[in-house]
């Protein structure tokens, strides 16, 4: 198949996004399997295709019960295609590639740099190597804590240690997907599995370099006495962190005479940064989001369109597309003509693909809001949150998923298809290569604004 496509001589995005299609296929196939579902249950073709797709994307909206629908074999299945989706392709290709000892080319490289969204191929290799053991480390760990506390609500061990196996899984792939039938509804008291899964779900989505980086620090911090953290790992952690406290705190002032109003203060801490951290891509609710007013409602789609970072396992328009736009509008106002941070300065294609990238989701967005809202007879709130969900790769819904129309449904896919894959692969589709103008034009001015 990679001999096929490179004799085709398609783009490293074209290729990437052409595997992704290929695994929402298999992963259609796999799920459609008797012994993946339970006895009796039957489902249409989109239904599968829209469980593959919210899989391979590591979304979580679904239009069936997880529960309902899959044995554990089929829970199984779900599992290693979350992880499939989550880490990433190329990820887990390289794995597969050094098990068998094949070398890595130099096409191979780029396809790895395209799915990581790197900049450079050097490390490449070994980034992955370290990305999948980190990420099965984080998910054995919290397996083992979640089952072991599972203990005392189940019946049986085997059952708590899947219960605790699946819930790390799904939280550090942030994928939303849950096989309690209530996200954690039944957990909104239990601050410790809230905590944990916090813990999963920032691990996941706040960027695999970034992990290296602090694992490097922390197993080499004798040798060095001051941390030499990159530029992409100083932005992504400050803007991550830094919307998820705004994300909290406003989640409390818009709420605190309405939803939280019956609650103690604890209580409501723990409603809102469990619901901050989950906007970020987890998908995971202590409680029904519907019962938020407008304003939150308005906040989280705008928490869930921004996503997580880039090289990770969430979707949107990524922490640092969003930090970039803030410095271009911040140091504009202020009449510099440089981009300067952490004593740093931006290249300007950065600059540009941000932009480009804010704007076409913009865009995208916008169009599958007037769809729905066309062909759907939700309320343009529910609207507007199920698109920033799908677009996230988030799993947030105020409930209307199962009744989409056929059009919604496809509506949707496309939504959480570009979510995973990313604007730039998605734009990078339509590449033909680098062509240099025959001629150039005068300049001239242009009043904007």
């Amino acid at each position: 198949m990679v001999n096929i496509l490179k004799k085709n001589r398609l783009k490293p995005a074209q290729i990437i996004v052409l595997f992704y299609v290929f695994a929402v296929l298999i992963s259609a196939a796999l799920l459609s399997l008797p012994i993946a579902l339970k006895p009796g249950v039957s489902w249409t073709f989109i239904d599968v295709l829209f469980t593959a797709v919210s899989a391979v994307s590591v979304t979580g909206l679904t239009v069936v019960s997880t529960p309902d629908t899959f044995s554990t074999t089929g829970v199984f299945i779900l599992m290693f295609i979350l992880q499939f989706g989550g880490i990433g392709i190329m990820t887990l290709g390289t794995f597969f590639w050094l098990v068998m000892r094949k070398k890595i080319g130099l096409k191979d490289r780029q396809l790895i740099m395209t799915d990581q969204n790197q900049s450079h191929m050097s490390g490449l290799v070994k980034l992955m190597r370290q990305i999948l053991t980190i990420i099965l480390m984080i998910e054995a760990l919290g397996a083992l804590i979640l089952g072991t506390y599972f203990l005392r609500f189940f019946s049986t061990w085997e059952e708590a240690y899947l219960q605790g196996m699946f819930a790390a899984v799904s939280a550090t792939t942030n994928a939303g997907f849950d096989i309690t039938g209530s996200s954690m509804i039944p957990f909104a008291h239990d601050y410790f599995v809230q905590t944990v899964n916090i813990i999963l779900l920032t691990l996941g989505a706040i960027g695999f370099p970034v992990l290296v980086e602090l694992k490097d620090f922390f197993l080499n911090r004798k040798k060095h006495n001051r941390a030499h953290f990159s530029l992409y790992t100083k932005v992504t952690s400050m803007t991550f962190f830094a919307l998820m406290f705004f994300g909290a705190f406003a989640i409390l002032l818009f709420e605190y005479n309405h939803f939280f109003k019956d609650y103690n203060w604890h209580e409501s801490f723990f409603f809102a940064w469990f619901q901050s951290s989950s906007t970020r891509n987890g998908g995971l609710a202590t409680m029904n989001v519907s019962d938020f007013s407008d304003p939150t409602l308005l906040l989280l789609c705008f928490l869930m369109f921004i996503g997580a970072s880039p090289s990770s396992v969430g979707g949107g328009i990524r922490t640092t597309t969003f930090a970039v736009i803030l410095l271009v509008i911040i140091n504009f106002a202020k009449g510099h003509n440089s981009i300067k941070v952490f004593g740093r300065e931006l290249h300007e294609e950065d600059v540009r693909k941000s932009v480009v990238v804010s704007f076409l989701a913009i865009i995208l967005c916008f169009a599958a809001v007037v769809i729905l809202n066309a062909t759907e007879k939700f309320s343009m709130m529910e609207i507007m949150f199920e698109v920033s969900s799908a677009f996230g790769t988030t799993g947030l819904s105020m409930g209307i998923t199962p009744d989409l129309s056929y059009v919604g449904k496809v509506v949707i896919i496309a939504m959480m298809f570009i979510g995973r894959i990313g604007i730039l692969s998605f734009v990078f589709l339509f590449n033909r290569g680098k062509a240099e103008p025959k001629c150039h034009y005068p300049k001239e001015r242009l009043i904007v604004g």
